[in-house]
């Protein structure tokens, strides 16, 4: 199930407007949990690929709209919630919008594995997988 959820984020609603932030983020942010026997049946890199043909698809569903600028697509797990969450914002991976410190990467791999492990280390800062969507970088 959860593969499908996450290749059904990149057929959601998208929006994307530098001015209206919170719009973007009650739009574009998703919250996916894993389905019974998700954890133990789902390996890592079957999830990175997910997320990663999910970002891609992002990536030309922005093209397409002409925006023009920076945008982000990134997930990170939620550890307290026990679930992965991804989100699209018109923002520079340096400036997403977290209240606390959060580490930018290009590796997916850490955060899939706390998640399926379930585990709750409370990483300061957390790790954020981030992939570029906009035409600008």
């Amino acid at each position: 199930m959860l593969l499908t959820w996450i290749a059904e984020v990149a057929d959601e609603p998208l929006v994307l407007e530098p001015a209206d932030r919170q719009m973007e983020l009650d739009t574009n942010t998703w919250w996916l949990s894993a389905a019974e026997g998700d954890r133990e049946s789902l390996s890592v890199s079957e999830v990175v690929a997910a997320f990663e043909r999910t970002a891609a698809a992002i990536r030309g569903r922005v093209r397409e709209l002409g925006f023009a600028g920076v945008a982000t697509f990134y997930v990170w797990h939620d550890e307290q919630a026990g679930q992965l969450r991804c989100s699209t914002g018109s923002v520079a991976p340096d400036a997403l919008p977290f209240g606390g410190n959060y580490a930018a990467c290009d590796d997916l791999r850490p955060v899939v594995e706390g998640f399926l492990a379930d585990s709750e280390p409370e990483s300061d800062p957390f790790p954020v997988w981030v992939y570029s969507v906009g035409t600008s970088r």
